[in-house]
């Protein structure tokens, strides 16, 4: 497809379809030394609970294969690499490598080595063979992809038949009255923690603006289906501040 003169968000800028992996990239290179205190100051550790709640629906057994896409400092791929053991393998992939590197690092901390490989890949051009990865998994990264079609697309064809996508990202609060309370905790907290924790406020603006321009629950649901997802379904968490949508390629 020719993208030339096509526009891509960022937040809420408009860039060049061509120019957001790039800025993505900065941004992600940017925070990487303080990605993970980040994480639990923002959502007062609960993060670990949605991570913890995406990996129990995995179905992983002993000995098989995983692939954790734009899996950064390498929380999902730890949780993955527990459930696979030392028989099965596990990928931690990212377009990033400054976060790949603090991923492996931490993976080979926690005694993972042998059977866990770490390499710098663009969601939309996974280089692996087709149908080969029992679980895909991709945490708050399906966002920052410029082509999340594309993306998906490429998730389902290195899936074995039978095998299970798992998208965990931001979405849009159902509760109500929750909204405002996020709006405004996200615009004016996260920025401010940013500036304070990691001296970089405008890409924690800019990660607050890419929630607003993600595909809502059933906008993503929707794309999971016309990618080749069986079985597509989400949950809600915390009030619909972040769900979890899983398919299955058949």
């Amino acid at each position: 497809m020719d993208n030339s003169g096509r526009k891509a968000d960022f937040g809420f800028e408009q860039v060049a379809w061509g120019d957001k992996a790039e800025r993505v990239r900065s941004v992600f290179a940017s925070v990487a030394g303080k990605y993970d205190v980040m994480n639990d100051l923002m959502s007062f550790g609960v993060h670990r609970l949605w991570k913890h709640f995406t990996l129990s629906l995995t179905g992983l057994r002993p000995g098989q294969r995983a692939l954790d896409v734009a899996g950064g400092t390498g929380d999902l791929a730890l949780g993955l690499l527990r459930q696979v053991g030392k028989s099965g393998r596990v990928v931690l992939s990212d377009v990033n490598p400054a976060m790949l590197e603090i991923g492996r690092d931490r993976l080979l901390d926690r005694g993972w080595a042998g059977n866990v490989d770490c390499i710098v890949a663009d969601a939309e051009r996974l280089p692996f063979e087709d149908s080969c990865f029992d679980c895909v998994t991709i945490g708050f990264g399906l966002r920052n992809v410029t082509d999340q079609a594309a993306a998906l697309a490429c998730m389902h064809r290195v899936l074995k038949p039978g095998g299970q996508l798992l998208v965990l990202e931001f979405s849009t609060p159902v509760a109500p009255g929750l909204k405002p309370i996020y709006d405004a905790y996200s615009f004016n907290v996260l920025p401010m923690l940013g500036r304070l924790v990691a001296n970089d406020e405008a890409s924690y603006r800019y990660l607050a603006e890419s929630i607003r321009k993600h595909p809502n629950q059933e906008t993503l649901l929707a794309m999971l289906r016309d990618a080749g997802f069986a079985q597509a379904r989400y949950h809600n968490l915390t009030g619909g501040i972040v769900a979890v949508h899983r398919g299955y390629k058949i």
